[in-house]
């Protein structure tokens, strides 16, 4: 029952903000951020108390790819909510809330299971953590990529206001998205630090493959911060860099499970 109300609670919430955001990028509206950051908040909680009893179950810990996902969504409305104040995010919260309401509503709709036990292994709470926070943040440096593309696109043509959508300044969101990059990067590293430290299985058969990719992915944030430090970096190269690390980062952690969970199954 309360996971009913919770998980229609935060669908609405949600909703509530998409509709927001989009009247106001779209219809001309004034962007009532208070009445946006209200709204989220209300549909995190409610989020974050649906997950809690998703996750929470008599056998163990759900760890469902779904589950996984929903908890995905649920860091990046955290972290992009409280950053409305701070961070040129207007025109990401769209997808970042749309993206968080069907993630509540596959979850309701469509229970899975992968039980795990954190209380036998407390190393891979702690890695697991780690890895979520570090693949939501260089998520959100991804959805900033786009942004800072369709910016520089449209400056380039000089078409800068062929829509009424309000676009933040370029060199604005080209330092926040290396704010973002550097912040996911260390916090990867510490990922697959805490993974070669407190798990066994990292290079084993069936698990090797999220291990090179994530290696992969580090390297090419890693390069990319380096480059970057060094001469600068050409906005179409950070972008390209950016989207490709994280979609290594999605095969990952998720390309697998995908296929085990949801094709095969």
């Amino acid at each position: 029952m309360w996971t009913d109300i919770s998980s229609l609670g935060a669908i609405l919430s949600y909703g509530i903000c998409l509709t927001l955001v989009l009247k106001s990028l779209f219809a001309h509206a004034t962007l009532n951020q208070q009445l946006i950051f209200g709204c989220a908040i209300i549909g995190i909680g409610f989020h974050a108390i649906a997950l809690g009893h998703v996750i929470l179950s008599s056998d163990g810990q759900n760890l469902s790819i779904l589950v996984v996902a929903s908890i995905v969504s649920w860091l990046i409305a955290t972290l992009l909510t409280i950053a409305i104040p701070k961070f040129a995010i207007v025109t990401l919260l769209p997808v970042v809330y749309g993206f968080a309401a069907l993630a509540v509503l596959g979850v309701w709709l469509v229970p899975s299971s992968y039980i795990t036990h954190f209380e036998a292994r407390p190393g891979l709470l702690l890695h697991i953590t780690i890895a979520l926070n570090a693949y939501s943040t260089l998520v959100i440096a991804a959805f900033y990529a786009i942004q800072l593309h369709l910016i520089n696109t449209r400056l380039k043509s000089k078409k800068l206001n062929i829509s009424s959508t309000p676009l933040p300044p370029l060199l604005t969101v080209e330092k926040q998205l290396y704010q973002l990059i550097l912040t996911g990067t260390i916090l990867l590293t510490l990922s697959l630090m805490s993974g070669f430290f407190f798990l066994e299985e990292m290079l084993a058969h069936g698990q090797a493959h999220k291990t090179v990719l994530s290696i992969i992915s580090w390297c090419s944030y890693v390069y990319l911060l380096w480059k970057h430090h060094q001469q600068g970096v050409k906005i179409k190269t950070s972008v390209q860099i950016t989207i490709v690390g994280a979609s290594l980062l999605t095969l990952a952690y998720f390309g697998s499970r995908f296929i085990s969970e949801i094709l095969i199954k």
